[in-house]
């Protein structure tokens, strides 16, 4: 147990330290990849199974909402930035948009795998479980680690960095989505479900919304108040996804908990009659 959170801690330290080398020294554009090579050291020592890594298909119910949600959160946020003539799309080549977006949404799946959520849904979901706690804690350990690892992109980076008075709503955004594909890592039991809302999110906000100081072909420049990641929009939307997972995850551990009574009362019966 103690030697699980050790790896955890030491992983993280790893991770956060070579991140935030490479966002001081411009190259927080690959910053992510180190996660693959870590996070396969870190795999083969410990000899973790596929299914501790959540690389199996888990439930298949997750897989729609993964698809619908963030194409659905996001277009809500454009729509309303349209009807209130926040959007200016006069200079928009909107084939090269949509290629850029169905680009980046299928191939940043298996981007986001190997990486982000191989890292943090993955392995560090993994060593948490193996500690011996439970999902809940897993969900925000996890997330924490995954909030402390944007840092660099948002104090070190000048191309990634947001504005100063967008930074609290920007890691408040990150935690949300954090807590957000930690819960469907766990009402899955894959890490799959998780990496599609993920990539496809991606696809969607960083083209259309754009990213730090460089507006997005949705030419919105009003950030703070329609950025998904970066705006008070951003966080009606990651908030209400969030409480209705956190609200599905409460009824699955209810559901748990009685068959696992019922089950404890079944064989207590059967040995009282033996």
């Amino acid at each position: 147990m103690q030697q699980h959170t050790i790896s955890f801690f030491f992983a993280v330290l790893i991770d956060i330290c070579i991140t935030s080398t490479m966002d001081a020294n411009g190259y927080g554009a690959f910053s992510a990849i180190i996660l693959i090579p870590l996070s396969a050291v870190f795999i083969w020592l410990g000899k973790h199974s596929r299914a501790e890594l959540g690389v199996v298909v888990g439930k298949k119910s997750q897989y729609g909402f993964s698809v619908l949600i963030p194409i659905l959160g996001v277009s809500l946020i454009a729509g309303a930035a349209l009807l209130t003539g926040h959007t200016d799309t006069t200079e928009t080549d909107w084939n090269r948009t949509w290629f850029n977006v169905s680009l980046a949404s299928s191939v940043g799946i298996l981007v986001v795998l190997l990486t982000e959520e191989g890292f943090f849904r993955g392995l560090l979901w993994s060593l948490t479980m193996r500690t011996g706690h439970s999902e809940k804690f897993a969900l925000w350990a996890t997330t924490a680690a995954f909030v402390a690892w944007h840092l660099s992109a948002v104090f070190l980076t000048e191309e990634c960095a947001p504005p100063a008075v967008q930074v609290p709503i920007y890691l408040v955004s990150a935690t949300l989505l954090g807590l957000i594909w930690g819960l469907m890592r766990q009402l899955s039991g894959s890490v799959w479900p998780a990496s599609i809302y993920h990539a496809i999110w991606n696809g969607l906000v960083y083209e259309l919304y754009g990213f730090g100081e460089r507006v997005g072909d949705l030419g919105i420049s009003a950030t703070w108040l329609y950025g998904p990641e970066l705006g008070l929009a951003g966080l009606v939307v990651n908030g209400a996804v969030f409480y209705y997972l956190y609200e599905q995850s409460k009824k699955v551990g209810a559901v748990t908990q009685v068959d696992e009574s019922r089950t404890e009362e079944i064989e207590l019966n059967t040995a009282t009659s033996q």
